[in-house]
């Protein structure tokens, strides 16, 4: 269900500069994406899962945010991660 520390840890290796750094706007948008793909799964098996579809659209309310912060700051880093991770915009 969750990430393990592996996972987390290739994430971070591929987005952010360095192995540390997962403070990064794109670190934690990879690791959100991540996670909303793992539980998408879980919800066609659990249809009433309510609790957990709430945990959801927080997580993906909180990506928004990022992906609008980033593209504030930076468009080219906003459209390599768009671009690597399949996020339509």
């Amino acid at each position: 269900m969750s990430l393990t520390k592996e996972q987390k840890a290739e994430i971070v290796n591929k987005f952010g500069k360095s192995e540390t750094n997962s403070g990064l706007p794109e670190v934690q948008i990879a690791i959100l994406t991540a996670r909303i793909n793992d539980l998408t799964g879980h919800f066609s098996v659990n249809k009433k899962d309510h609790h957990s579809r709430t945990g959801l659209l927080k997580m993906v309310g909180k990506r928004r945010r990022l992906l609008n912060y980033l593209m504030k700051k930076d468009i080219n880093r906003y459209r390599k991660v768009i671009s690597e991770l399949n996020i339509r915009k």
